[in-house]
C-alpha cells in the first residue's frame, strides 16, 4: 500500500467507540423510527391511532426543517469508500446506525475477511415470509464494500452478481462473509456468501474499480457546495 491508500482496519476499530452527544441521540431516534415503521406496515391500527401518529410526525417534521441543511461530508455513506470512521456507520442506508432507512447490517473485520449479521424485518418482505431480493443485492454490495477497501486502495462497484440459492427468511439473524479473492491492477475481485441458520441462502461475486480517495473528495465537494447554494425554506 501507498501512502495515500487507507488504513481501513484502523478506522473501523475507531468507529466501534460508543457513540455520545448528538451521535448517541440520532441513534436513538432513528431506531424508533424503524420500530415506528416496522409496527406500520403490519399493525392494524384503528383509524384515529394512525391519524394521532401522522399528526406527531408531521410536527416533527416542521420542525427538523427549520434548522439549516447540513451535508458537510467527514466521510462518506458507503462503506466502499468510507472517509470518516464513523461516517459510514452513521449515514449508509445499509448500515448507518443514524439512517432509518438501514436494517442496520452490523459489520466486523475478522482478519482478511469481513463479516455482517443482520435481521430484516417485515419492512423489507419480498416474496411472503422472505427478504426482497433486491435489498439482499444492497447488502451484497455493501458487505463487499467493505472487504474490498481492506486493500487501502477503495474503489466503486463495477458489476454485481447474485445468485440467490433459496429463499432468505425474514426475522431471523442472517450472516454475510465476504473476502478479497483477487487484484488485478485497478481491479478488485471479490466474493462474498449469505447464510441463514447456517445454510447458504445466495452468494455473490463484486467487482471494484479503484478510483482513488481524491475522486470520491471531489464528489462530496460537488454536494457540499450544491447545499449550500440551496436556499434555506422556512
Amino acid at each position: 500500500m501507498n501512502e495515500q491508500n487507507v488504513n481501513f482496519e484502523a478506522a473501523w476499530a475507531v468507529s466501534q467507540a460508543p457513540a455520545t452527544g448528538r451521535r448517541a441521540q440520532a441513534h436513538r431516534l432513528a431506531n424508533a423510527m424503524r420500530r415506528v415503521i416496522d409496527h406500520l406496515v403490519q399493525v392494524a391500527a384503528p383509524e384515529q391511532d394512525l391519524a394521532a401518529a401522522a399528526d406527531a410526525l408531521e410536527r416533527y417534521a416542521k420542525r427538523l426543517a427549520k434548522y439549516p441543511i447540513s451535508r458537510a461530508y467527514e466521510g462518506f455513506a458507503e462503506s466502499a469508500n468510507a472517509g470518516d470512521p464513523h461516517a459510514f456507520f452513521d449515514h449508509s442506508p445499509m448500515i448507518g446506525i443514524a439512517n432509518p432507512l438501514a436494517p442496520p447490517i452490523r459489520l466486523a473485520v475478522l482478519g482478511d475477511k469481513v463479516e455482517g449479521r443482520v435481521t430484516f424485518g417485515v419492512a423489507y418482505e419480498g416474496p411472503p415470509g422472505h427478504v426482497h431480493g433486491g435489498f439482499l443485492a444492497a447488502a451484497f454490495d455493501e458487505v463487499l464494500g467493505m472487504a474490498q477497501s481492506l486493500t487501502g486502495n477503495p474503489g466503486m462497484t463495477g458489476t454485481l452478481t447474485i445468485r440467490y440459492r433459496r429463499p432468505t427468511p425474514l426475522l431471523t439473524e442472517l450472516v454475510f462473509e465476504a473476502y478479497v479473492d483477487r487484484v488485478e491492477g485497478r481491479k478488485i475481485f471479490t466474493h462474498g456468501t449469505l447464510s441463514a441458520n447456517g445454510q447458504l441462502t445466495a452468494e455473490a461475486d463484486g467487482l471494484f474499480i479503484a478510483v482513488g480517495q481524491e475522486r470520491f473528495a471531489a464528489m462530496a465537494a460537488m454536494v457540499n457546495e450544491r447545499a449550500s447554494q440551496k436556499p434555506h425554506k422556512k
